[in-house]
């Protein structure tokens, strides 16, 4: 058996599908050797494939869209890598990818040189990304930093209501009006960008505040 890396790939629009394939099969270490337009077709062709080392799936397909496939493939090839290939950048997107258990992604106007290095990436066992795509990654689990320091009050505020008292109570516990709380609440949602109590607890619980 050659041990050239298998690729496979899910890709609806022709050319690009063309593209990747004569790209893949001129690498010395690479071959591909399976190749769909849809979800569907791919689990179709799949029978007559003994081995898949990496997947590069598009996300917009006719049919099963490729962020629903990825829990599927991943039952059906466990060891196989999946690496996404999309024109999308949206934050939702990717981490829906990342999550279902996607190894990486890169966008469609990635170098080829850099889509060979990204499915050797994946393929030994690295992520592999964009490096616009990367970046969003990297800021989405940097911690939040608040523009400005909460007040001494502000602060007995945020802890009395993660305590689970009601706006009544911490005025009792402070020993200040209704409106004085109200003043403190309405400044603590603008310092931390903020819509809710339920999100000023959960920051204070994740150690952001």
């Amino acid at each position: 058996m050659s041990n050239k890396i298998k690729v496979g790939i899910v890709e609806d629009e022709h050319e690009i599908r063309d593209m990747l394939i004569y790209f893949i099969n001129q690498q010395p270490d690479m071959e591909c050797v399976l190749h769909a337009d849809s979800v569907e077709s791919f689990f179709i062709a799949l029978a007559d494939v003994p081995q898949l080392h990496v997947l590069i799936q598009d996300i917009g397909l006719p049919g099963m869209s490729g962020l629903d496939a990825i829990r599927k493939i991943r039952e059906k090839l466990p060891r196989t890598e999946i690496l996404m290939y999309s024109i999308f950048d949206d934050s939702d997107r990717i981490f829906k990818a990342l999550c279902a258990g996607a190894s990486g992604y890169i966008l469609k106007n990635t170098r080829l040189e850099d889509i060979r290095r990204s499915i050797l990436d994946v393929h030994n066992g690295q992520a592999a990304m964009s490096p616009s795509i990367a970046k969003k990654v990297i800021a989405y689990f940097r911690p939040q930093k608040t523009e400005s320091q909460l007040t001494d009050k502000e602060q007995m505020v945020v802890q009395l209501l993660t305590d689970g008292l009601s706006y009544k109570m911490v005025a009792d516990r402070m020993q200040v009006s209704m409106n004085t709380v109200r003043f403190h609440i309405r400044n603590i949602y603008d310092k931390l960008q903020v819509h809710s109590k339920a999100e000023v607890i959960s920051r204070n619980l994740r150690g952001d505040i």
